[in-house]
């Protein structure tokens, strides 16, 4: 059998890079490899933020450009000057966290050399002998400190970058209003340079005076009794959404998200939300998922907002209005789930169109009335047909007025659940 032949290596000629990506640490170019230091040297470019350009100054022979805002006009600028040596300069490991990725939508890999340097990760992890897989790494920067709600586990090591010097007190704030206020904070400030520090307290207690904006905060998570702890299975338990009875309770969500079957990166429409809570745990599933949430009642709208950020996931999207009108103009949805509405032929129909081949559309059903439209679309288009019901054992009063409590079966409303993969 012949051998086979990696297509992107069997070109004779030189490949044309014309931008170079380089890495740069608090410890300047003293920090830069030979061939970094080339690279920088002979740009007729050089883009980054000032103090990657301050740190590279030494170095730079071509015109050192800035990056502007907003920051996509600076990328436009970096893609206009295709043909000319371009260097942009980078904290630490471009591709984690940083520049690279968003050049990469718009430069081939063939036009890019890439010269990583430590990331912030990497030198925290070396500065406390934390293992880099075992530990959480999260950017806070630019994002709220909510994020880093999913990874508050007993016992967990989280390392997060954030945004300012500001940053680490709004977390150990986070932490202590949270039920985490033992867990222990490391501060790591200016990483790999001359001005390296870092300081160590609680997060109750946490009082460091000023902070350097360049900062990674270790975390070593203590949970006190009664800490928000998000588990990490579909299911998680009521009382720890804020409702008003519109919810899709525990096992029946359970069961909700195992059919609509998430997969990485894709998005889902969660129609008829209420609190939000398919959408959320959807998105707790894997970072990359995405969600939005369709509601009609701006309270509910509004309570799901909060519940995201509880959650952890605040960039879960919202539409407020009543569907199917409210889903014009949305982005195309791998899964679908509707838990209330589904009455209306027209929203069905809407669903089903929307959806790509493989989509998934998940309709739980109480009246009796969505019951026996959910058995008609079951025989006209096929799929799965489930009766879910659920009993709790509850307390009840005794009738003889003694005030004793004896324990009794209630069931809750059994739900019909059509499940549909479109061919």
């Amino acid at each position: 059998m012949p051998e086979r032949v990696d297509p992107i290596v069997q070109h004779s000629a030189p490949l044309p890079r014309w931008l170079s990506i380089v890495g740069i640490g608090e410890d300047g170019i003293e920090g830069l490899s030979p061939v970094a230091c080339g690279l920088v040297r002979g740009a007729e470019l050089v883009f980054g933020g000032k103090r990657h350009l301050a740190l590279a100054a030494p170095l730079i022979r071509g015109a050192a450009r800035p990056w502007p805002r907003p920051f996509e006009r600076g990328i436009e600028e970096v893609i206009a000057q295709r043909g000319r040596q371009v260097c942009v300069l980078a904290s630490g490991d471009p591709f984690f966290y940083g520049v690279g990725p968003v050049l990469a939508r718009h430069v081939h890999a063939h036009e890019v050399l890439v010269i990583p340097a430590p990331s912030s990760f990497s030198l925290a992890a070396a500065r406390l002998g934390w293992s880099m897989p075992t530990t959480a790494l999260i950017s806070l920067h630019a994002r709220t400190v909510d994020c880093i709600r999913p990874h508050l586990h007993p016992g967990a090591k989280v390392l997060a970058l954030t945004s300012d010097s500001n940053g680490p007190a709004g977390l150990a704030q986070l932490l202590t209003q949270s039920g985490f206020g033992s867990s222990r904070l490391r501060v790591l400030e200016r990483l790999g340079g001359p001005r390296e520090r870092v300081r160590s307290t609680t997060a109750a207690a946490f009082d460091l005076g000023p902070v350097d904006h360049l900062n990674v905060v270790a975390v070593e998570v203590v949970a006190e009794k009664g800490a928000r702890v998000i588990p990490r299975a579909a299911g998680l338990h009521d009382d720890l959404f804020e409702r008003d009875g519109a919810m899709t309770k525990r096992e029946i969500r359970a069961i909700t998200l195992s059919s609509l079957a998430p997969c990485r990166g894709e998005l889902l429409w969660d129609i008829g939300a209420g609190a939000g809570s398919v959408a959320i745990e959807w998105m707790l599933a894997d970072v990359s998922m995405r969600a939005v949430a369709i509601e009609a009642r701006p309270d509910r709208a509004a309570r799901i907002a909060r519940n995201a950020a509880l959650f952890g996931v605040p960039e879960l999207a919202i539409t407020e209005g009543k569907a199917p009108a409210a889903l014009h103009n949305l982005p195309r949805p791998q899964a679908v789930f509707i838990g209330g509405g589904a009455s209306d032929p027209a929203l069905l129909d809407s669903a089903v169109a929307a959806l790509p081949a493989g989509g998934r559309l998940v309709v739980n059903a109480v009246t009796l009335e969505t019951e026996s439209i959910l058995i008609s679309q079951h025989a006209r288009l096929g799929g799965e047909l489930v009766r879910l019901a659920i009993t709790r054992a509850d307390a009840l009063e005794s009738r003889d007025g003694s005030g004793t409590k004896a324990v009794a079966w209630r069931p809750a409303l059994p739900i019909t659940q059509w499940v549909w993969v479109k061919p």
